[in-house]
């Protein structure tokens, strides 16, 4: 068996390879390429002993990563609600390991409440039927961001994974609901979102205790 820090570089690794084919036709090969990173870091948390709702989170994260590299409103939905489930995994282990909101931290609070009001703003006029279940999804990844702001020092590397997570959510809303088709842009957009995504990734297994 592969060690945690092996397990770990591997899929550093398969996300530096697939950062090309974010683009890509939908295709068997592409989703594996896309699905691999996180399972790998689902795999090597579990080598790792790391908390099970951590390994919950990345395994979840990795359904989501399938589900979203097929095509159809059902894949997208099953994607949405695998990462839904998967932040909702990592606000227990946050939690679980201290995560205590101090009043101090009011500007942060309530920086994170107005991205979420003006995200409401600007998404819900282009979603259309998938409305009610993107509302639901907004609110929570950015409690995962609140809460992460309350994480103990320690686990600064977390907290800015967290942060980057919403970044990645909302370049992915701005290139899922917000572009056209064949508007140039998404090409750099589907790379930002993986880029930041899987910084993301990295930062909440490292921060949160897998290695």
């Amino acid at each position: 068996m592969l060690s945690a820090g092996a397990l770990f570089a591997f899929g550093v690794i398969a996300a530096v390879m697939y950062l090309p084919h974010t683009g890509g036709r939908t295709r068997w090969a592409r989703s594996i390429r896309k699905t691999l990173p996180v399972t790998l870091f689902a795999i090597a948390a579990l080598v790792a002993g790391a908390p099970m709702l951590l390994v919950a989170a990345l395994g979840l994260s990795a359904l989501g990563d399938f589900a979203l590299s097929r095509d159809g409103t059902k894949a997208f939905l099953i994607g949405m609600v695998s990462f839904a489930c998967a932040h909702i995994a990592y606000i227990a282990v946050m939690l679980v390991l201290g995560a205590e909101l101090d009043i101090l931290q009011w500007p942060f609070m309530a920086g994170m409440l107005a991205l979420g009001l003006s995200t409401e703003w600007w998404l819900r006029p282009h979603t259309a039927g998938l409305k009610w279940p993107v509302r639901a999804y907004v609110g929570i990844i950015l409690a995962m961001g609140l809460v992460a702001l309350g994480l103990p020092g320690a686990r600064n590397v977390a907290l800015w994974g967290a942060m980057l997570f919403v970044i990645s959510d909302m370049i992915l809303s701005i290139e899922s609901f917000v572009l056209a088709f064949d508007d140039p842009r998404r090409r750099w957009a589907g790379k930002l979102v993986w880029i930041t995504y899987i910084c993301a990734q990295i930062g909440l297994f490292w921060g949160l205790g897998a290695l």
